[in-house]
């Protein structure tokens, strides 16, 4: 085993995305790469795979492999020249160096390519780098593995509620009575109605540590997705108040994002809150303020609202109650959400049904993500000790 000392870009070559408006954008497979992932996908490439892409300002440190044609777009570097690098292990490695990197730029942090090429670096020898990247994909292929199998539970859960109560293909629907265009026992309620109580979340940004604090995981609207697809990446906040156990989530609430989405993005994410995921936080776990925390009657409720709220957020019918604005961030208009949004409400024993089917889908679905926590930890702390030769193999 060999290692030497170096560049950065004596390992590889580093170019500025590409700019690629969301008007410009035509519905295609190709994947468009940010400094935080694919964020879309468009009808051509500007670059082919293997692909390794990182933010340039924004979101730095993170760095995604791709392995088919994608688009990386202007806030992200992607690598264009792998010299004699396995092209696996720059991700690597890049992830790494860049773990120590340092902007000088305080206003927007980013990254400057000529920088990150001048970096100094010690690195192994190609068969060594193969041997590192054997170790740590083994870790990366089980993960992505693990969120497959999350997105065929999600597909699962959503067909499901749109064969039942979109379609209204539910159990015994061929005996059941319309009744003014709705099916006999179900109620057209508004969303007051259903909720037993709704509250703001319990951190601000300008929450700070006061003399008496209170450690919690805050939960933004941002960080949704993330969770919902095994990426747990939450600060611990500590609290001005002294008390926020008014706000700690509890088992069958909904985080309902009310402030902070974009005209890409619109606002109105939504997650369910389990057992199983209040289990991952080793603190209680409360929702930002720009979040609000839904409760319901009963834990069938929840889970039927829940899956009512992902449903319309896709099909866009929710759009309807994002308030107009000039700013690039949008909010929410919750009031008139509370007032006019209109649940088709099935009866009890439909909810307890529909309960009995999605429970144990929620279920395996938090089993994955824990695992997929456990992965990420265990690749990220050997990760370093590979880089620097600690560990040999």
């Amino acid at each position: 085993m060999s290692w030497y000392e170096c560049t950065l870009g004596d390992l590889i070559t580093l170019k500025r995305g590409h700019d690629l408006p969301n008007t410009s954008r035509i519905e295609g497979d190709i994947p468009v790469v940010s400094s935080s992932g694919i964020t879309g996908y468009h009808n051509e490439a500007k670059a082919k795979p293997p692909g390794v892409v990182t933010g340039r300002y924004g979101t730095l440190g993170e760095v995604f492999y791709i392995e088919q044609d994608y688009w990386p777009l202007n806030t992200a570097l992607y690598i264009i020249d792998f010299k004699d690098t396995d092209p696996r292990f720059s991700a690597y490695f890049l992830k790494n160096t860049l773990k120590s990197y340092k902007s000088d730029k305080a206003a927007v942090p980013g990254v400057d390519r000529n920088v990150l090429h001048a970096l100094k670096v010690r690195a192994p020898d190609r068969s060594t780098q193969e041997r590192i990247v054997e170790v740590l994909s083994k870790y990366d292929d089980l993960i992505e593995n693990n969120k497959r199998r999350i997105e065929l539970l999600e597909e699962s859960a959503r067909q499901l509620y749109k064969e039942w109560f979109v379609r209204l293909r539910f159990p015994g629907h061929e005996h059941a009575k319309i009744i003014d265009g709705v099916p006999e026992g179900w109620a057209k309620v508004p969303t007051a109605q259903v909720l037993s109580s709704h509250i703001g979340g319990g951190w601000g940004q300008d929450d700070s540590i006061g003399n008496e604090t209170e450690p919690s995981f805050v939960i933004r609207g941002t960080d949704i997705p993330s969770i919902e697809s095994g990426n747990i990446q939450i600060g611990l906040r500590y609290h001005k108040h002294s008390s926020l156990q008014s706000r700690w989530l509890e088992n069958g609430d909904v985080i309902f994002e009310v402030s902070g989405g974009s005209t890409t993005q619109p606002v109105a994410r939504s997650m369910l809150v389990t057992t199983d995921l209040i289990e991952l936080f080793p603190e209680k776990i409360i929702c930002a303020s720009f979040c609000k925390r839904l409760s319901f009657h009963n834990i069938q409720q929840s889970f039927y609202f829940y899956s009512k709220l992902k449903e319309d957020r896709e099909n866009g019918s929710l759009l309807i109650y994002q308030k107009e604005s000039a700013s690039a961030l949008k909010n929410f208009n919750f009031q008139a959400f509370l007032e006019k949004y209109v649940v088709l409400l099935p009866p009890e024993y439909l909810l307890n049904v529909y309960f009995d089917f999605l429970n144990p889908i929620v279920k395996q679905k938090y089993q994955l993500i824990t695992q997929i926590s456990k992965l990420t930890a265990g690749r990220d702390l050997l990760l370093p000790k590979l880089m620097s030769g600690e560990i040999a193999v």
